[in-house]
């Protein structure tokens, strides 16, 4: 009898050890694959089951949560959604999280260990905090001005402060209400689907995800190429670039809108805009010298992240002459985003020193305590400290009386380039009117804010002028707003 309680009992000490073993093996060995496996609720209901942290402008909420009693219980909800779309994105129970709703995501969903009590107690525990706080650079005013500037009209607009790389403003328009993607059922796959649907596009943030010919406004760029590769040695002198001019290997002739182009001094190009003169100094400066030039603006760099990821904004790196003499004004493939372009007016206004820009300025726990701040660094050294006085001064030509004047504030230094990019065969598309800016305050000891502005627009038929009728006084309200605060 003995024997066979011995065996019973040995029997079911290897049923115990099995069940342990499955039991390490589901919690520890599958534990992640169990948890990523879509048939699996737990996890989603859980991310619903609190209120999601919210996100700030100027020390206000610009988001919110609402209790559905459903089981996925709290939805997420936007205060002035369509100002704000191009900032936060969406959080959606059905289709995910975009822009800084999925780059801050660990931090608004409470998974982020800098808010937890103790190291790895998120890991150990599997729990979640309450839902931080993420607090951004954007100035509600400035973004205003952008967005009303816009009024519904496809384009965008993105400010940077000079001195930090602070994003002030991103609009993008037209826009659309994120909230209406917050939850499930019906009305969510609906708005989806009427969304995508849009030939105009309103949930493509164009501000930093969609890439334009940045057209006459890269002009700037070829300036400091040509500057700092001493190319030009006197901006003021005469150049020997005749018009018209023919480029390289071709029998294509490039025109000029501008009266007085021929042989025109850098000085005079810039600030009336000659294609000629830009086009001939970008191929005297040469592939490579251009190259490492606007790749010191951020051109090329698939890696900028401000925490949401940017397109690249692309200069080709192998071309023949005639192409790199397209390129040089802002043609070809060259293609920008409006936050490269404000990069751009941002490295001039700051002596050549680009900050790396950023759009979360704070992370805060629920209860408000400051768990993190951004601290500002350089992104690249784009210019010599010398060409960037010269094209600060170039740009103020602009505006005081070149193609730009209708930028003028009274009561600061202005400093712009307006530009029309054609685009499509023929260049039978939409054009883009473009202007970059930088704005100082005659009292202040640096500038205040560098923007770029593009609008989609059908009138642009003449090379700059739509871009200082059209983008030029968004811009100007835009800096305005950053000169009063």
């Amino acid at each position: 009898m003995t024997r066979y309680i011995r065996r019973t009992a040995f029997f079911c000490l290897l049923l115990l050890a099995a069940l342990l073993v499955n039991a390490a093996r589901i919690q520890v060995i599958e534990a992640d694959s169990l948890d990523r496996n879509p048939a699996n609720r737990r996890d989603t209901v859980a991310r619903y089951s609190q209120p999601r942290g919210n996100i700030l402008v100027g020390g206000r909420t610009v988001t919110g949560s609402k209790d559905t009693g459903q089981q996925l219980r709290y939805e997420r909800t936007y205060t002035q959604g369509p100002l704000y779309a191009p900032v936060t994105g969406y959080a959606s129970q059905t289709y995910g999280t975009t822009l800084l709703e999925s780059a801050e995501d660990d931090v608004l969903s409470g998974t982020a260990s800098t808010l937890a009590p103790l190291p790895f107690w998120n890991d150990i525990t599997r729990s979640r905090q309450p839902g931080g706080q993420v607090s951004t650079t954007i100035d509600a005013s400035m973004q205003r001005a952008g967005y009303e500037g816009l009024a519904g009209r496809r384009g965008a607009v993105a400010a940077v402060e000079p001195s930090s790389g602070k994003i002030l403003a991103l609009v993008s328009s037209p826009s659309y209400d994120p909230g209406q993607l917050s939850g499930t059922g019906p009305g969510v796959t609906g708005a989806w689907s009427r969304l995508n649907g849009e030939s105009d596009q309103p949930m493509l943030d164009r501000a930093i995800r969609q890439t334009y010919p940045p057209g006459s406004t890269f002009k700037i760029v070829t300036a400091a190429a040509a500057l700092d590769s001493r190319t030009v040695t006197d901006p003021g002198a005469p150049t020997d670039i005749p018009e018209p001019y023919v480029l390289p290997g071709t029998d294509t002739t490039l025109p000029n809108e501008a009266e007085g182009c021929d042989k025109a001094s850098l000085e005079y190009a810039i600030t009336w805009s000659c294609n000629t003169v830009m086009a001939g100094l970008g191929v005297r400066t040469g592939l490579s010298g251009m190259v490492d030039t606007v790749e010191k603006f951020g051109f090329n760099d698939t890696g900028i992240t401000i925490p949401s990821g940017v397109a690249a904004s692309h200069f080709d790196t192998r071309m023949s002459d005639d192409q790199l003499a397209l390129s040089s004004i802002g043609q070809y493939d060259t293609r920008a985003t409006p936050l490269q372009m404000a990069m751009v007016a941002s490295a001039v206004a700051n002596g050549g020193d680009l900050k790396y820009p950023y759009l979360v300025g704070r992370i805060l726990a629920s209860d408000g305590d400051v768990e993190s701040r951004t601290h500002e660094r350089t992104y690249q050294r784009a210019m010599n400290p010398a060409t960037a006085q010269w094209l600060r001064r170039m740009m103020v030509d602009v505006v005081e009386e070149g193609t730009g004047t209708s930028a003028a504030i009274d009561g600061a230094t202005v400093g712009g380039k307006t530009g029309t990019a054609q685009h499509g065969v023929g260049n039978s598309g939409t054009p883009y009117a473009w202007f970059i800016a930088w704005a100082q305050a005659d009292d202040a000891v640096r500038p205040a804010v560098a923007v770029a502005v593009v609008v989609e627009d059908a009138e642009a038929d003449r090379a700059d002028i739509s871009g200082g009728g059209d983008a030029a006084p968004i811009a100007r309200a835009v800096m305005e707003e950053a000169l009063r605060d």
